[in-house]
């Protein structure tokens, strides 16, 4: 079942935990794939074949530990390893790669929903010291929406981890070129990168914007953006073909920013760090907001 959230500017399209995207990487949790603004729709999907698009992100999906997975170092090979929003997963490698499919065992999920909210609940299984608990509310605001997250470890081990929202935007399904503008609120400094993947220099720099020179041929990255300094968490695009802007703003600091992006669709990338003791709880936000450019 697909959930709808709606109001007279905002339409958020929710896919239910068990249905559709199953892939082992992204959180099952409020699968949000697709948003409309006044009609427009401002999300795409990372992959344009329709076959592999199930396997693949799409709108605002979020995923826990893309890099550090709980728990998953300490463990032999064939064990199980918790992926947030997800369940566990069997390790069959040495080394964890976000992209693999892993066999899985799916948490346990709830969820309620109205016309302007949707409340989904995920419980883990207990395995190797780790549990957790984590709720996340959608909330529809005037012109745009909140995601508030609640974790809360259960088991008998700290938690250490990161989250993102991936953010696969395109804005009227238009390509990215030079009508798009990405801003953030902090000077972006190219040499501190941790890594730069810009192979036809279709992106530019400059100052605390990116841009474009034209529609890139393939994919382009940029990790670590913020050089490891802690900022505001937040980022705007904008489209000035279509006249629309849509931004993201965190309720945390963070020291990790990252960007990819293809010729059909720009991620931003807020990564917030995790650090839970047993028996603590902790929460954050994202809030979106959209408005037509004057």
């Amino acid at each position: 079942m697909t959930y709808i959230l709606k109001n007279k500017t905002i339409e958020l399209h929710i896919d239910d935990p068990s249905e559709n995207y199953n892939f082992s990487r992204f959180d099952w949790s409020g699968k949000i794939k697709k948003l409309i603004f006044k009609g427009t729709c401002v999300t795409g999907d990372e992959k344009t074949d329709a076959k592999e698009i199930p396997n693949y992100g799409r709108g605002f999906y979020n995923e826990f530990g893309i890099n550090k997975p709980v728990g998953y170092q300490n463990l032999e090979l064939n064990d199980w390893f918790h992926k947030i929003g997800v369940g566990l997963l069997r390790k069959e490698e040495s080394d964890y790669f976000f992209m693999k499919k892993y066999n899985i065992k799916p948490a346990r999920f709830s969820l309620n929903a109205n016309s302007e909210t949707l409340q989904i609940k995920c419980q883990s299984q207990s395995h190797n010291g780790y549990a957790y608990i984590l709720e996340k509310e959608i909330k529809l605001l005037k012109s745009g929406f909140e995601i508030n997250y609640t974790l809360k470890n259960t088991g008998e081990k700290s938690i250490i981890t990161d989250e993102y929202a991936h953010n696969f935007i395109s804005i009227n399904r238009a390509l990215i070129n030079e009508d798009y503008d990405l801003i953030f609120n902090f000077n972006i400094n190219p040499d501190t990168f941790n890594e730069t993947v810009n192979p036809e220099n279709v992106v530019k720099v400059s100052n605390n914007q990116i841009s474009f020179n034209s529609t890139p041929k393939s994919d382009f990255f940029f990790s670590n953006m913020t050089g490891g300094k802690r900022v505001k968490a937040q980022w705007k695009l904008v489209n000035k073909r279509n006249k629309i802007c849509i931004s993201e703003k965190g309720d945390f600091e963070t020291n990790s920013i990252n960007l990819w992006g293809c010729r059909h669709v720009i991620s931003p990338e807020l990564f917030i760090d995790i650090n839970l003791k047993p028996d603590n709880t902790k929460k954050w936000s994202r809030t979106y907001i959209l408005y037509n450019l004057s």
